[in-house]
């Protein structure tokens, strides 16, 4: 997109100054507004032209039949999409009799804006009608980030050069109709007409539509009211139906006047309450939106994003791309988890409908780091969330015939949805994922309340599933067999590197909660003999070796399969899994996404400085890159053996993923984990940021076009801030008590507000790795 014509490189907005409508579908994505809870896509405000239209509730979806050739035992029954709910976006504008439609007429300019600090997605536009009265329109949007339920537009209409009659009509729409699937299977599945009626009315200057779901049983309310301000001749009118509610205003105009109208909308569901009850939800949260009003929810909007800017921006000096493309990362990661409260964060957010709006394990593996460090609250939802779904998780394992929890794959509501069955039912390790996130919150937050009620009981049933999963063999090792690791195109695999280093810790992690925490363990039914066998398995744990290449295998036996013809396959093949069986796939060396490398980033304490340098050279030349997780993972470990320039143009990747579509997909919404990568790229790639044994350890290191990289932290209440240039990096306390860090290993105490400042050494320079025929990243 920023590649685009129409867009340009700032650093604190993205700007579009022209409407292309071939690139419509992206820009609606790059523009959504949301907070975790309520989102919006960019839609322009008339509804129409558009590419996919999008209004999101998070969790609300409708079940629908999981058909298979030949059913299997264990195969999830039902799936789960997101839907397009309640539209609450959509203002039509007549001029004359003339619908305002960017399509006809002469649209003489067209600029949005995406401000990254206020919050707000500015519109500003002038039309000749075909009957040729000319109009300034200009549109203000926000999804509100400190009332969970509020959306809210501006909306003004100016007449330049002739008297114009007006009419606008600010809507609410269910059940508008969607663009047809085209076979990809990263594309939702399109649901017809999924909500039905149960209420509707249109009373004066308010509006509200409640409908509910056949299959899944939720209730959604939405509920709008307006503020207008227009000259005298200004009137209005309320009307409604089934699956529309509509508000009217009449205007008339003299050159130079201007009609306002402010629409605030609220949203609300559930899948207990009543019709009353969810109708009165939104009814409440639109009464404090009035009190608040247009300007006092803007406020709270710069207020709240403020604060998140003061504790998590990075700055960049050299690549402005790349400082527009982290701010705009950062960004939509902390709407995708502000206020989702108890709730997932799929992997599209609520900017689209890709992958049916299901969460995967990107979330804890990928997203949750980032805001662990900026945002922690929303970590320890994420995470209650998970715990909510143990009862379906407990479920999952009983009919797997394993003890503890099996978490899902795939999901909206948390039961597996995946009718993949190599992922749906091998990839356990979203155990240890989530495992990983609860330990990474807790020692991050010192919040004990947290890991008391909600952590021992994730670590403890995610635990009792290895236990369940492995075995030991005659000789006493520990093994974990017939899985699918990180990489999809490696699936049933025995001893899978990543899966086996992961599960090792969860055990550990588990033992080491049930110690701290006798009381909570107790209540489980924890006991002295279960924790001495996740020891015993922590420490026999398997992981494979091909001592005649001298690298770690992906998994057993994986060095001995056969290399993928890469210089035969042609560009247009990629990805992979869209153009050849997956038996070909499962059967080869070639790897889809980072997965011992994954492996070497999380656990790097098991693997050294040369064991770290020749697997990322021997596993770099097999990885495709067909999917949006792994650039970044690459840049890490790239820029932590000392290949800088590579690093640089992996990050590039990560970073420019949906601004530049670049696995053109970015119309079913934002890559979410992929938009967090560029964080990870830059503060554990270039900035070398690992924990380690309860500390922070920094090994910094930047690449020749990158003169300066700073970030903010936050850890154990402290506010650490970094600064790094090509000869030295600065730590400074920004907020808190004294607190230990490393420096390449060296102990060091930050504390008062002068910053500690320490050289940085030279990086060790090694040969170049190669990448697959065709997959080298696009240099920067």
């Amino acid at each position: 997109m920023i590649s685009h014509s129409s867009f340009t490189v700032e650093p604190w907005s993205l700007r579009e100054t022209g409407l292309d409508l071939d690139v419509i579908a992206q820009s609606e994505s790059v523009f959504a507004l949301s907070n975790g809870h309520v989102g919006w896509r960019g839609n322009l405000d008339e509804g129409e032209p558009h590419g996919l239209p999008g209004s999101y509730l998070n969790g609300v979806h409708e079940l629908h039949p999981m058909p298979y050739a030949e059913a299997g035992y264990g195969f999830p029954e039902s799936g789960q999409t997101v839907i397009n709910v309640t539209d609450g976006k959509i203002i039509r504008l007549l001029v004359d009799d003339e619908p305002f439609d960017v399509r006809y007429g002469r649209l003489r300019s067209h600029e949005r804006v995406l401000d990254l600090r206020s919050g707000l997605l500015q519109r500003t536009c002038e039309w000749t009608s075909p009957a040729g009265s000319t109009v300034r329109v200009r549109s203000t949007r926000l999804v509100s980030l400190t009332q969970r339920a509020i959306a809210a537009i501006s909306y003004e209409v100016e007449a330049l050069d002739t008297d114009i009659r007006l009419v606008v009509q600010s809507e609410l729409v269910a059940n508008e109709q969607l663009p047809q699937a085209d076979g990809d299977p990263r594309v939702s599945a399109v649901l017809e007409s999924p909500l039905q009626p149960e209420e509707h009315l249109a009373e004066g200057t308010r509006l509200r539509l409640v409908h509910c779901t056949a299959l899944s049983g939720l209730r959604v309310a939405a509920a709008a009211d307006h503020l207008v301000h227009g000259p005298p001749s200004t009137e209005a009118s309320s009307e409604s139906n089934d699956d529309t509610s509509r508000f009217t205003i009449t205007s008339e105009l003299a050159p130079g006047e201007t009609l306002r109208l402010v629409k605030l909308v609220s949203y609300g569901w559930s899948g207990v309450r009543s019709l009353p009850a969810v109708r009165d939800q939104v009814e409440a949260a639109l009464a404090g939106a009035r009190v608040s009003g247009w300007q006092g929810l803007a406020d709270e909007q710069r207020e709240y994003l403020d604060a998140f800017w003061a504790r998590a921006d990075v700055e960049i000096d050299g690549d402005a791309q790349i400082q527009q493309a982290v701010r705009f990362a950062l960004f939509h990661v902390l709407q995708a988890g502000a206020r989702a409260e108890q709730r997932a964060i799929p992997s599209k957010g609520l900017t689209g409908s890709g992958y049916d709006g299901h969460s995967f394990w990107d979330t804890e593996s990928f997203v949750l780091p980032l805001l662990t460090y900026t945002s922690p609250d929303s970590v320890a939802e994420v995470l209650r969330w998970r715990q909510a779904t143990l009862p379906a998780a407990r479920d999952r394992a009983r009919t797997l015939g394993l003890r503890g929890a099996t978490f899902p794959w795939r999901t909206i509501d948390g039961s597996e949805c995946s009718g993949y069955w190599p992922a749906g039912t091998a990839a356990f390790h979203i155990n240890a994922d989530i495992a990983d996130a609860v330990v990474r919150y807790v020692s991050l937050t010192g919040d004990e309340d947290f890991e008391r009620e909600t952590g021992v009981e994730l670590l403890v049933e995610t635990a009792r599933l290895w236990r369940s999963t492995g075995h030991h063999d005659p000789d006493g090792h520990f093994h974990i067999d017939g899985v699918t690791g990180p990489d999809e195109y490696s699936a049933i695999s025995d001893d899978n590197a990543y899966t086996n280093l992961m599960a090792q810790a969860n055990l550990r992690a588990a033992v080491d909660a049930v110690e701290r925490h006798v009381e909570q363990g107790a209540a489980l039914g924890v006991d002295d003999e279960e924790t001495a066998a996740w020891r015993d398995a922590a420490a026999a744990m398997t992981v494979p070796y091909d001592s005649a290449l001298g690298v770690h295998e992906q998994s057993a036996g994986f060095t001995r399969h056969q290399v993928w013809d890469f210089a035969g396959t042609p560009p247009e093949h990629y990805p992979l899994m869209l153009h050849y069986p997956y038996f070909d796939l499962y059967r080869k060396q070639v790897i889809k996404q980072a997965d011992l490398v994954l492996a070497m980033f999380f656990r790097g304490d098991v693997f050294d400085d040369e064991q770290k340098a020749r697997n990322f050279a021997y596993y770099e030349q097999l990885t495709v890159r067909d999917s949006s997780l792994s650039a970044c993972v690459q840049a890490v470990m790239a820029a932590e053996v000392g290949h800088l320039r590579l690093a640089y143009d992996y990050l590039g990747e990560a970073a420019l993923m949906d601004l530049n579509d670049l696995e053109n997909n970015t119309r079913d919404g934002l890559h979410i984990a992929s938009l967090a990568g560029t964080w990870t790229a830059l503060v554990a790639g270039f900035g070398g940021m690992r924990q380690r044994d309860g500390l922070l350890d920094f090994a910094p290191r930047l690449p020749e076009k990158l003169k300066r990289l700073a970030f903010t932290l936050q850890v154990l209440g402290r506010r650490l801030h970094v600064e790094i240039t090509d000869s030295q990096t600065a730590y400074t306390l920004v907020e808190g008590e004294p607190l230990d860090i490393r420096h390449f290993g060296q102990p060091l105490t930050v504390s008062g507000k002068s910053p500690q400042t320490r050289p940085t050494p030279a990086v060790i320079t090694r040969p170049a790795p190669e990448q697959p025929h065709g997959r080298v990243p696009r240099r920067r």
